[in-house]
């Protein structure tokens, strides 16, 4: 797998995912979404989308992004994340 295929697929993802509303975040809470992204080398990724409450629920959420390539790294996929706020802040940033 290239790292740096998968980091900018999730990079990608998370630009996209980060412009929504925390509303619409915690709906992923419990209910992951996947899917498979072909690269221009004709590689497949699976991306996984995951929610968690990060403090206690209702509170902030924390969005994981992860890739694989559906080898042996989809035990230790690539990831990146955020957390939001409630009032639409982000958290550590």
């Amino acid at each position: 797998m290239d790292e740096r295929i998968a980091q900018e697929l999730i990079a990608l993802e998370l630009a996209r995912i980060r412009e929504k509303p925390h509303s619409e975040l915690v709906k992923f809470v419990g209910h992951p979404e996947h899917r498979v992204a072909r690269t221009r080398d004709g590689k497949t990724y699976q991306l996984e989308v995951e929610a968690f409450w990060d403090n206690r629920k209702g509170g902030d959420v924390r969005v994981i992004v992860s890739a694989d390539d559906g080898g042996l790294r989809a035990f230790v996929p690539v990831t990146d994340d955020f957390i939001k706020a409630p009032d639409g802040s982000f958290v550590g940033e």
